[in-house]
């Protein structure tokens, strides 16, 4: 996050217009401050480990103290190699390095198991080797723009820097928006532990949603940030609503059979112990049906040159969740608490033991629920506030959200009944 959060959307965002000459630039200057910022991360490390070797001996972190460095260094050309294809919209060849790099490793570490037996050390070397291979192939075919190191210039360098610097901060907001909740349970005396893994289950699954929505939202972003740089905001609309709108389309029967099938998700993934989280779950499910409309408006924003509304759209996002979390957690949960004893005891519940475990089993669950409620409310927040960035630059009708996603889908389908017929479609 720190080494490439400042570049990566930036390299994308003016790559994808830039002739020639200044994507040369745009891909040094790229390479120049990812490199710096790697040694800069490295001399930290260093400096840490050496100060601080006993204490990190003895921790769980010895193996990264003492490995970063090298797998920084050499997985630099691989992660550049990402951010100039993505760019160039190369995403065979991404497919390609990525097969390589994770397909490599996880042949070994099936052998491994079965054959070699190796300890955590040597996996790690594996790991380096797998890393450099595929850095190797990344620079020998340029695809990381290694080459051009020597055009960056302090324009590209400064164009990079001023954007990236709100896109980075974006980066740690959106970080911070998903660590927030199990931070916050975590520190409640009541909920704990124990709160933190009953809630972790359903995220892990919300998580897995995210992946297809991540990945168009990868795709779409230099088509958008083209058209900008062009000056054709009516593309960039259209490809918003596509996108926007076609997700949400595809999120609502996979929504609705999750919701219907929460039990059986949860209970897959965490045992039979984690049923009760199934409500959380089909809240999430909710979640997940704005989540392609916010996505998508935070891309969009990237890809207008407004990423200083994007960042201030997490940040707004990031506080409404802090705040509601806190006030959940913190501030209702004994009220609950009492609330669902008083209740037992009216329905003439006298047994301490069963008032304590159904008791606190309803107000854990009820505390959980409400905090995924509130992943909802910020949502809802990030959208109207990113909407409202979105239409200072160019006018959104949101009508126009489901009527092109559900124009993309009717074209797809009049494509899959007359294979001849050559229009393009996009998404």
């Amino acid at each position: 996050m720190l080494r490439f959060g400042i570049t990566r959307t930036a390299i994308v965002r003016f790559l994808s217009g830039a002739d020639t000459i200044q994507g040369k630039q745009l891909i040094g200057s790229n390479y120049a401050i990812n490199l710096t910022s790697t040694l800069l991360l490295i001399i930290i490390v260093l400096v840490v480990n050496h100060y601080a070797h006993v204490a990190i001996a003895d921790s769980g972190f010895s193996l990264f103290f003492t490995w970063f460095p090298v797998v920084a260094l050499i997985s630099l050309p691989f992660n550049n190699a990402l951010s100039v294809l993505q760019a160039r919209m190369r995403f065979d060849l991404i497919l390609l390095l990525r097969m390589f790099n994770v397909g490599s490793f996880m042949i070994y570490l099936v052998l491994n198991y079965y054959f070699f037996h190796s300890g955590l050390l040597e996996i790690t070397w594996y790991y380096i080797i797998t890393n450099l291979a595929t850095s190797m192939i990344a620079s020998i075919f340029n695809w990381d723009g290694i080459r051009y190191v020597g055009k960056a210039n302090s324009k590209t360098n400064r164009i990079i820097l001023n954007f990236g610097k709100y896109t980075s901060g974006t980066l740690i907001g959106s970080n911070l928006l998903k660590s927030a909740d199990t931070f916050i349970i975590g520190l409640s005396p009541f909920l704990g532990t124990i709160g933190v893994a009953l809630y972790s289950i359903p995220l892990k699954l919300t998580e897995i949603i995210e992946i297809p929505i991540r990945s168009f939202a990868m795709t779409a972003f230099p088509s958008m940030s083209k058209a900008s740089i062009e000056g054709n905001k009516e593309w960039v609309k259209h490809i918003f609503y596509r996108n926007a709108g076609g997700m949400f389309l595809m999120m609502v029967p996979v929504m609705l059979f999750c919701f219907i099938f929460a039990k059986e998700f949860v209970t897959i993934l965490g045992g039979p112990e984690y049923t009760q989280t199934a409500g959380i779950f089909q809240i999430f499910c909710l979640y997940g049906l704005l989540l392609p409309i916010d996505r998508f408006i935070g891309v969009a924003l990237d890809s207008v040159n407004r990423p200083k509304q994007n960042f201030f759209k997490v940040v707004y996002m990031t506080l409404a969740n802090i705040i509601g979390d806190s006030i959940v957690v913190f501030g209702l949960t004994y009220l609950i608490l009492m609330s669902a004893v008083v209740t037992l005891l009216l329905s003439g519940v006298y047994e301490s033991s069963v008032l304590v475990l159904v008791s606190t089993t309803f107000t854990t669950i009820t505390i959980l629920e409400l905090v995924a409620i509130i992943t909802i409310l910020f949502t809802i927040i990030g959208i109207i506030i990113g909407f409202y960035y979105l239409n200072q630059e160019m006018k959104i009708r949101y009508r126009m959200i489901l009527k092109e996603g559900f124009l993309f889908y009717w074209e797809f389908f009049k494509r899959l009944i007359h294979p001849g017929d050559k229009q393009k479609l996009y998404f």
